[in-house]
């Protein structure tokens, strides 16, 4: 009714046409941004809806095995992402990243999805997962890792892509025997929403680096005191985990801190 009436004021000082097409013109404008606002809304990942902390992994391409990682926080759900540590360098795949059969849908053309042993990192948004290390710790939902403890590569096996027993999954799976690998020594792990039937990629961590610039088979990769800060960081914490190319940072604007999507 308010914006009814302005036309009809603005008719009467500027003639009843001229109010009208102001009138449509706002009416169409106010819809649009309603549209907008509401897409933005449903375009984000059903992770990020009800996370309060988030890290941020960009590569400047899909074929870089370098990039860079940025912490970031808010209050709730509705509010403002926070900047909360710049960035650093990290390490991802050592063929870059893939955009997982989850995202696939904000693959441009010839932008390559992810599958199981193709030494690239998945890009998209996924939760933060469990920590784990060889040594004991207080953190929420730790994983402590023992010279049983695996993570099944096999998509044969009811366990892909899980935390398992060696005993329990057998000898013929294929799996990585965490204990063996010193890099895992501290780490988290990704929920990545793997699919078996397509064979689409397993195990994917944060863990300890070789050194710069050592691309890996598909994790993410950093200094041990690093890793430490970012298990600090998430502890307790709903939090997610974005992996994505510079150039597609626009394709999760409504999603993503503005002050990211604008540097881009």
């Amino acid at each position: 009714m308010t914006i009814w009436y302005s036309a009809y004021l603005l008719g009467n000082d500027k003639g009843w046409g001229r109010g009208m097409r102001w009138y449509a013109a706002f009416v169409t404008l106010f819809c649009a941004c309603l549209t907008a606002s509401g897409s933005f809304a449903q375009s984000c990942p059903a992770p990020m809806q009800n996370a309060s902390r988030l890290v941020l992994v960009t590569v400047p391409t899909l074929a870089s095995s370098a990039g860079q990682l940025q912490l970031f926080e808010r209050p709730r759900a509705e509010a403002d992402w926070r900047l909360v540590r710049s960035a650093e360098p990290v390490n991802v795949g050592r063929k870059g990243v893939a955009w997982s059969r989850a995202f696939r849908h904000l693959a441009g053309n010839d932008e390559p999805v992810k599958s199981e042993g193709d030494d690239r990192s998945p890009a998209g948004i996924y939760r933060l997962g469990r920590p784990f290390g060889f040594a004991a710790s207080a953190l929420a939902n730790y994983l402590q890792i023992d010279s049983d403890s695996v993570c099944v590569e096999d998509p044969s096996s009811p366990a892909y892509n899980k935390f398992a027993s060696r005993q329990a999954v057998g000898l013929s799976v294929s799996k990585e025997t965490m204990r063996a690998t010193p890099l895992y020594r501290r780490g988290l792990f990704v929920d990545y929403p793997t699919d078996a039937s397509h064979k689409a990629g397993s195990c994917i961590f944060f863990h300890v680096w070789k050194k710069p610039g050592s691309g890996t088979a598909g994790c993410v990769t950093m200094p041990e005191n690093r890793v430490a800060l970012l298990q600090a960081f998430a502890n307790r914490h709903a939090t997610v985990v974005a992996i994505l190319p510079e150039s597609a940072l626009g394709r999760l604007a409504g999603c993503l801190p503005p002050t990211v999507i604008g540097t881009r």
